[in-house]
C-alpha cells in the first residue's frame, strides 16, 4: 500500500509541474517517514553521500569549460569552420549545424550548452537564409544530443561513477555512435534541402579552409587534449575537466581576448546555477534509491529477470524501453542514479559488459533531451525561435527516428561499437 501511495504522490507532483529534483526529495522524505523505523535524517545523509565522489567534480568543471567556450566566442569560431567546410552543399547551414555540434560535443560534454551556445547563432541565421523555423529548431535540438555521446560526456562521467566503469572506455565507445548519428542527421538535412530547396552558403576554397583551421586550431584541438588525457591515463576525468577550464580561460582571456575579467563573475554564477540543478537532482535521486532498497526493489527486479530467463538481447530491449520512458520526464542523472545500480548486476549476469550497457543507457537518455514534457534541448531551441512545443516536436521527429536507428545498431552490434576501446586497452574488458 505504501508503494502505491508513493507512486501516486510522485505522479501528482510531476503533473502539477514540480521540478523533478524536488519531486524526488518529497517522495524520499514521505517514504522514509512511512517506514516508521528509519530516521528522517537518513534522507539528508544519503543526499550528501550521493555527491561525495571526487569524479563528480568533473560535472561543474565541464559546465564551466562550456560556458567559457560560449562566452569566449569560441563556439562562433567553430561555426565559421563548419560553414566553410560543408556550407557549399545544398542545405549548408543545416549540415554546419550538425557538424559544429559534433565538434562542440568534444569540448563541453553538455547538450544544453550546445543547444544554447550554437542555437542562439545558427537558428536566426538559418531563418534569415530561408529555412523554416521548424527545420532550424529540429536540426539544432536533435544535433545537440550528440553532446552527451561524443566524448567528453557528463552523463558518461556519472555512469562511470555509479558503475565503477572506466570513463576512458566509455569515452572511446561513444566516438563511433556519435559520428554515426551526425552522419545520419546530415543525410536527413540533405533530403530536406532537396525537398524544400534550401540554399547553399558561399563556396570557400580549400586554401581558405586550411587557413581558417590553422587560425582556430587552438580551439579545435581542445577535444584531443581532453579525450587523449583521459584515455591514455595522463589525467583522470576530473583533472581533464580542470585542464579544459584552464585552457578555455587562456584562449578566451589571452589568445582571442574575447573574455574580460569583469565577465568571469557572471560566467561563474551561471556555472554554479547549472551545476546546482544537475547535482541536486543526483542527490535527491540517491536518497530515493536508498528508499527503493528498503522496499527490496533491486532484489525483485533481479528475481524478475532470473525467473524469466531472458537472454541479453531481450534485456537490452527492455532497458531501452525503460529509459525511453524515464527520459520523457526525468533528467539523465537521476534516471541513472535510480536504475543503473539496480540493472547493472542483471546486465552483467546476461553477458552485457558494463561499457556496452553504459553506452546504451546514455544514448537512450539522450533521446529524452528532445522528447516532451522534459525535452530540455527541444525547449531551449524552441524558445530561441519562439516556436510552440508541438511544432518543435514535430520538427525533430525525423531526426529522432535516425537516433533510434543508430541506438538499435549500438544495442545489438556491440562488437562493432566497442572496437576502438578494445583495440586500445583490452584490459578494460
Amino acid at each position: 500500500m505504501n508503494a502505491v501511495i508513493l507512486v501516486v504522490v510522485f505522479l501528482v507532483l510531476l503533473f502539477i509541474g514540480m521540478p523533478i529534483a524536488y519531486d524526488l526529495a518529497m517522495v524520499s522524505f514521505l517514504g522514509i517517514a512511512m517506514l516508521g523505523n528509519v530516521p528522517l535524517v537518513t534522507v539528508a545523509q544519503k543526499m550528501f553521500s550521493g555527491l561525495n565522489s571526487f569524479i563528480l567534480l568533473a560535472v561543474p568543471l565541464f559546465i564551466l569549460a562550456a560556458n567559457l567556450m560560449n562566452r569566449g566566442k569560441i563556439s562562433e569560431q567553430l561555426i565559421k569552420v563548419a560553414v566553410a567546410m560543408v556550407g557549399r552543399f545544398r542545405g549548408g547551414l543545416g549540415h554546419a549545424n550538425v557538424l559544429v555540434s559534433m565538434i562542440f560535443a568534444g569540448i563541453s560534454g553538455s547538450s544544453q550548452a550546445d543547444t544554447a551556445g550554437i542555437g542562439k547563432i545558427l537558428i536566426p541565421s538559418m531563418e534569415e537564409s530561408g529555412y523554416s523555423k521548424e527545420e532550424a529548431v529540429g536540426v539544432t535540438a536533435a544535433s545537440s544530443t550528440i553532446g552527451v555521446i561524443i566524448p567528453p560526456s557528463i552523463p558518461m562521467v556519472i555512469y562511470g561513477s555509479l558503475a565503477s566503469a572506466s570513463v576512458g572506455a566509455l569515452f572511446l565507445g561513444g566516438i563511433i555512435p556519435g559520428i554515426m548519428i551526425g552522419l545520419v542527421q546530415m543525410f536527413i538535412v540533405y533530403l530536406h534541402a532537396k525537398k524544400y530547396n534550401y540554399p547553399r552558403s558561399e563556396k570557400v576554397s580549400i586554401g581558405n579552409i586550411c587557413r581558417m583551421i590553422i587560425k582556430y586550431l587552438p580551439s579545435l584541438i581542445t577535444p584531443i587534449i581532453i579525450i587523449g588525457g583521459v584515455v591514455f591515463g595522463i589525467v583522470p576525468p576530473t583533472e581533464a575537466a580542470a585542464v579544459a577550464c584552464v585552457y578555455a580561460m587562456i584562449l578566451g582571456c589571452f589568445v582571442f581576448k574575447t573574455i574580460k575579467l569583469k565577465d568571469l563573475p557572471e560566467i561563474f554564477i551561471e556555472t554554479i546555477t547549472m551545476t546546482a540543478q544537475s547535482l541536486f537532482a543526483l542527490a535527491t535521486a540517491t536518497a530515493l534509491g536508498q528508499l527503493l532498497s528498503y522496499y527490496n526493489v533491486s532484489k525483485r527486479v533481479q528475481e524478475f529477470f532470473a525467473t524469466n530467463n531472458m537472454n541479453w538481447m531481450i534485456f537490452i530491449l527492455l532497458t531501452i524501453l525503460l529509459f525511453l520512458f524515464l527520459g520523457t520526464f526525468m533528467d539523465a542523472i537521476p534516471a541513472m542514479t535510480l536504475f543503473v545500480p539496480v540493472l547493472l548486476p542483471v546486465a552483467l549476469s546476461t553477458g552485457v559488459s558494463a561499457i556496452h550497457f553504459g553506452l546504451v543507457v546514455v544514448m537512450t537518455l539522450a533521446i529524452g533531451l528532445v522528447t516532451p514534457p522534459y525535452g530540455i534541448c527541444l525547449l531551449i531551441a524552441g524558445s530561441i525561435a519562439k516556436l510552440p512545443i508541438e511544432r518543435s516536436f514535430a520538427a525533430v521527429m525525423p531526426y529522432l527516428v535516425a537516433i533510434l536507428a543508430v541506438l538499435g545498431f549500438v544495442a545489438f552490434c556491440p562488437d562493432l561499437i566497442l572496437f576502438i576501446p578494445k583495440l586500445i586497452k583490452p584490459e578494460w574488458f
